[in-house]
């Protein structure tokens, strides 16, 4: 008896560093995965630029990659969902080709113009009431408005923003959509009744022909065309749904689609992001209140800047000589970190390298060691990085407890939940049991579930993660420590407040 194959559906998420590719089959096991990583520009402090014709050429190079790694047939691919990174801007004139390079989520120059947007609002609370969240700088429509006041050459060419996963989607159907849980990620999203708030959009003068229609994450929004399919090794006509963006659909990816279970990822970024039955208020805007890409559902989230992004950094400072040594530098230190004393005697960092999104929203905010003695070698400077990324990690799980979203099981994501010494110390500072699951690709392996929904691989997003999700192993916290690292995060918590009037004079 010959065994039929099962179908499988492709992943892919356009990440900040690289793009993530993964054939996942109806049984959730992964069948093949490919990375591909490009360059990322900074053309002035505080500027993050990417050429969105990069993301192209990294999906076309991961997709080839995986399909011959599984030696699958092209007409058994059933399904493409997509995931990226959140907020970015990708400008299109009349003939859809791209005006300048995208603009970043970590990008800082829009400070003026998200003062722009809430003197135009009514203020912060006016803004709150139109799209649920306040204006950062690395959200689209701050964006939208630097093009307009900086580049007014250009400006008057734009027909189309899109968001990153978004203008992949473009290349792959000729389609111009999105979803609401990227959407809300612009701030021009009635986040509330998951619609383009066209009362914000008149306030800013901008044309809602601007952006594309909306849809629910597992549906389908076009199907793949001929030249798309050629480039990509694929077939004509698979259906491409709707996807999220990286948070969302990373939450998807970790099973974070239900009260109670909370996901914290430690990526270039850290966020802790939490599902939720209703749309949650957000009336202080510190935390982002979004649209899930579970149909009709909500979340609320917060996003640290520079989370592993500072751990990677202070990697390439403190360890440079460590390669030739050490195959693994990565474990090389977590080994000099666990023999370092919790507190590091003392010295606290505080990681805000590409300045700040939550809890504080500075854009001026600067990293820094504090407490540095004659006493404190490489290893007490990266675990007080590592301390100081979870401290501001916890600080977003302080504001969801304020809110009443409740956090009874945190999962640990991203590159930092490799490390169980960080695993643990996250346990301990966050004070709850963390588990992990095992998509270590979370936000590609969940755009493969969103798309698998969409062509009825599963019949829906819960049920999806609940037929191919295993949790791994669960930590608790040690109560003596908890108590220790509680105290310690009270001296954090007044480090910033206590510098940030210096921050602008540096």
């Amino acid at each position: 008896m010959v065994m039929k194959k099962q179908p499988v559906v492709l992943g892919v998420d356009i990440g900040t560093s690289s793009t993530k590719t993964l054939l996942v089959a109806a049984n959730g096991r992964i069948v093949a995965e490919a990375t591909a990583a490009y360059p990322l520009h900074s053309p002035k402090p505080g500027w993050n630029e990417q050429s969105p014709s990069d993301w192209w050429q990294a999906t076309i190079k991961t997709s080839r990659a995986v399909m011959s790694q599984s030696g699958l047939r092209p007409s058994e691919v059933a399904g493409i969902g997509l995931s990226g990174q959140m907020h970015g801007s990708v400008f299109l004139d009349e003939r859809g080709k791209v005006l300048r390079n995208a603009l970043l989520w970590n990008d800082q120059r829009t400070a003026q113009q998200c003062a722009d947007i809430t003197a135009a609002a009514g203020g912060a609370k006016g803004l709150i009431a139109l799209v649920n969240n306040v204006a950062l700088t690395g959200f689209t429509a701050p964006k939208i408005l630097w093009l307009r006041d900086n580049e007014p050459k250009r400006f008057p060419q734009l027909r189309q923003v899109l968001l990153p996963k978004d203008y992949i989607r473009y290349l792959l159907t000729g389609d111009y959509a999105s979803e609401f849980s990227d959407a809300a990620g612009t701030l021009l999203l009635d986040v509330k009744n998951r619609c383009w708030s066209a009362p914000l959009l008149r306030k800013l003068d901008l044309d809602a022909k601007l952006f594309p229609k909306l849809y629910e994450s597992p549906e389908v929004t076009g199907t793949l065309n001929a030249e798309a399919a050629q480039a990509l090794g694929l077939v004509t006509g698979i259906p491409v749904v709707g996807g999220a963006g990286d948070q969302p659909a990373g939450a998807v990816g970790m099973g974070v689609v239900e009260e109670g279970i909370v996901s914290a990822t430690l990526g270039t970024s850290g966020v802790i992001f939490a599902h939720a039955e209703k749309m949650v208020p957000n009336p202080a805007g510190v935390l982002q209140s979004f649209c899930h890409a579970v149909p009709g559902k909500w979340c609320v989230f917060g996003c640290m800047l520079s989370a592993g992004g500072s751990f990677e950094w202070a990697k390439a400072l403190l360890y440079a000589d460590a390669r030739p040594k050490s195959r693994n530098v990565f474990d090389l230190m977590n080994a000099e970190l666990a023999r370092v004393p919790p507190g590091c005697e003392g010295l606290f960092f505080l990681p805000y390298l590409d300045g700040e999104r939550c809890p504080h929203a500075d854009p001026m905010a600067r990293a820094g060691w504090i407490g540095l003695s004659r006493r404190h070698g490489r290893a007490a400077m990266a675990r007080a990085v590592m301390e100081g990324v979870t401290f501001g990690m916890a600080d977003q799980v302080m504001l969801m407890r304020e809110l009443g979203v409740k956090v009874s099981e945190v999962r640990c994501g991203g590159g930092g939940a490799k490390s169980r010494f960080w695993r643990q110390l996250q346990t301990d500072i966050y004070n709850a049991t963390t588990c992990t699951v095992d998509s270590p690709n979370a936000a590609a392996y969940g755009a493969a579930l969103l798309g698998g929904v969409g062509v009825g691989l599963w019949p829906s997003v819960p049920a999806a993660c609940r037929q191919t999700l295993t949790v791994r192993e669960r930590l608790r916290p040690s109560a003596k420590s908890a108590r220790f690292y509680t105290k310690r995060h009270v001296i954090y918590r007044q480090l910033y407040p206590t510098l940030r009037a210096i921050f602008p004079q540096l």
